[in-house]
């Protein structure tokens, strides 16, 4: 490949450039060589990131053992897991953006040939393969893995059990005293959320996807395995820089459909739907909405992980990680094996020559153990993927749930309506709710948060009191990948845009049938196009800054909520005679 870093040391007139890399010790022998970016979202705001400068150092001497010359720098990464349930929760889906520029900008500035992109926090993994997408350089994605599952009276427990615990001490099950000796227990190590839940779901995808090496998604993030995983990796980006092997080979739309089936075979978050939808778009991909409708029904729900089930990426990483997963799949024919992967080879070839090791853990057991875990596809959990998406006439462009778990497909009740999460929660939390309610919370969509928060606050406490499918929730927000129970996000059009989910009043009866895909508000035609009329709209809260350009270019959740340029015609004005 022509290597776009000559155009910035080769030549007298870049005698200057080629100073400043020798001011950081670099060699005429290194300047000689391809320039490959080991980037990270490595920061201090989250153990998902903490250890991420370490395994960026492993990756960089991999680059360098290659025959390369590896240039480091870092993004920022939002802890969604401290953002969550205050005005910090807007700025996590806009980090997915930040991230997906500030990696733009620093490759395109420095003309690097090549990308190693390292994270671990829910979107700095979609946002650093949407910059790869975007860059179209060759590119390895390698996940900072996941955290080790805590233990509290003799039980795993995760981040989603603290909060969940939470609306259990608010409904005075659970002691002050309990609730801290959880919170003490919960995160014992470096790592991303233990469970299935986005960052593990997203990674699961980069393997699926062809963008990350086969087995790198699942060991843990401070294991000897996730160093030499960052060591292969940055080893093996001198393959697609030899063979000019570029992301736009590998993501085509065979990729991105082994993507969706994954997703819904392990029970992943909701998030996929929207983060597959923005790389699609980077990748220059037409993926639509309803495509994972169709791909969901073809695909069975094989893995039983939490939150919809029972067990952490720890316990699949000690039956084979996503690699089992993928053959199980590969071996009835439901996924794509003749696509091609950051390895050189297809998908197929990467699983007949992996070797799957079975964990020392599990040496006793493994069989036992394994089909916990794991389901055939002949007996599996659903019959169905977990993913489904909602049409009707309060989701005209679309809805999502994540079925994992729930026992019922029909829900019936009546509104109660939060223009906000802030209301909401404090209603919940003062015992406000009760069986039977469909919680009603608006104006968080892309535009309308902005930023279209999360909501494991309000989902969690609703469980945490016993309300978990005694309740549903409607918002045009998103959901944590560790929601669990009868809530539907990613609401479209949303309230801010004039969607229906505005015109809900408090007392309405909406129904909820999963059976045929629908969330309806049971009104009339007539008194449907009356409260049309009345609708006002809402001004965006934020006059400056991130936040007011995000909601100024945002899209909607049925696209991903990318943003994208305005692009403004401008007419050539006839001169005057």
């Amino acid at each position: 490949m022509v290597l776009p870093s000559r155009k910035t040391v080769e030549g007298p007139s870049k005698a200057p450039h080629r100073a400043m890399y020798k001011a950081m010790g670099l060699t005429d022998e290194d300047l000689g060589k391809p320039f490959v970016a080991v980037s990270s979202t490595c920061n201090e705001a989250t153990p998902c990131n903490i250890h991420l400068g370490k395994l960026a150092q492993k990756a960089k001497e991999g680059v360098k053992d290659s025959g390369n010359t590896p240039r480091e720098f870092t993004t920022i990464a939002v802890s969604d897991g401290i953002a969550m349930g205050h005005e910090g929760m807007k700025s996590s889906l806009v980090s997915r953006e930040l991230i997906a520029d500030s990696i733009e900008i620093m490759v395109r500035a420095h003309q690097y040939d090549a990308i190693v992109g390292i994270s671990g926090c829910d979107k700095s993994l979609p946002g650093t393969l949407m910059a790869m997408a975007r860059l179209n350089l060759p590119s390895i994605f390698v996940y900072g893995g996941s955290i080790l599952p805590g233990n509290w009276n003799g039980k795993p427990v995760t981040v989603q059990d603290v909060y969940e615990a939470v609306g259990t001490f608010d409904a005075g099950k659970m002691s002050l005293e309990q609730l801290t000796s959880l919170e003490n227990v919960a995160c014992p190590s470096a790592g991303s959320c233990a469970g299935m839940y986005t960052a593990n779901t997203m990674a699961s995808i980069s393997e699926a996807i062809g963008m990350s090496l086969p087995g790198s998604a699942t060991p843990t993030a401070e294991s000897e395995t996730r160093y030499n995983i960052c060591y292969d990796t940055g080893k093996s980006i001198n393959h697609l820089i030899e063979n000019n092997i570029r992301p736009s080979d590998i993501m085509k739309y065979e990729s991105f459909e082994n993507a969706i089936i994954i997703a819904n075979a392990i029970g992943g978050s909701t998030n996929a739907v929207l983060h597959l939808l923005a790389l699609s778009r980077e990748a220059g991909v037409k993926l639509d909405i309803k495509d994972f409708e169709i791909i969901r029904k073809k695909t069975p729900h094989i893995a039983n992980m939490r939150p919809g089930g029972d067990y952490v990426m720890l316990d699949l990483d000690n039956i084979g990680g996503v690699p089992v997963v993928l053959k199980s799949l590969l071996d009835k024919g439901i996924i794509n094996g003749d696509v091609l992967t950051v390895t050189g080879n297809t998908l197929k070839e990467n699983l007949e020559s992996f070797s799957f090791t079975k964990s020392t853990a599990y040496a006793k057991n493994y069989e036992k153990e394994y089909n916990k875990i794991l389901k055939s596809v002949e007996n599996p959990i659903h019959d169905e993927g977990t993913l489904k998406i909602l049409f009707g006439n309060l989701a005209p462009e679309g809805a999502v749930v994540k079925i994992a778990g729930l026992k019922s497909d029909k829900f019936v009740g009546n509104a109660k309506v939060f223009d906000s999460e802030d209301s909401a929660f404090e209603s919940i939390s003062n015992g406000e709710i009760v069986e039977g309610d469909v919680v009603v919370i608006r104006y968080e969509g892309p535009k309308g948060g902005p930023g279209m928060r999360e909501m494991l606050a309000v989902t969690a406490a609703i469980v945490g009191q016993g309300l978990g499918e005694k309740v549903a929730m409607l918002t045009d927000g998103r959901f944590s990948g560790a929601t669990r129970g009868f809530m539907i996000g990613h609401v479209s059009p949303e309230a801010m845009s004039g969607g229906p989910i505005s015109l809900i009043k408090s007392g309405d009866k909406i129904k909820i049938d999963l059976a045929e895909g629908t969330v309806d508000l049971e009104i009339s035609k007539k008194e449907f196009s009356k409260r049309v009329k009345k609708l006002k709209t809402i001004k965006i809260q934020y006059k400056t800054g991130a936040l007011s350009k995000y909601a100024t270019l945002v899209k909607s959740a049925s696209e991903g909520a990318i943003t994208m340029p305005i692009i403004k015609q401008i007419k050539k004005k006839k001169p005057k005679n």
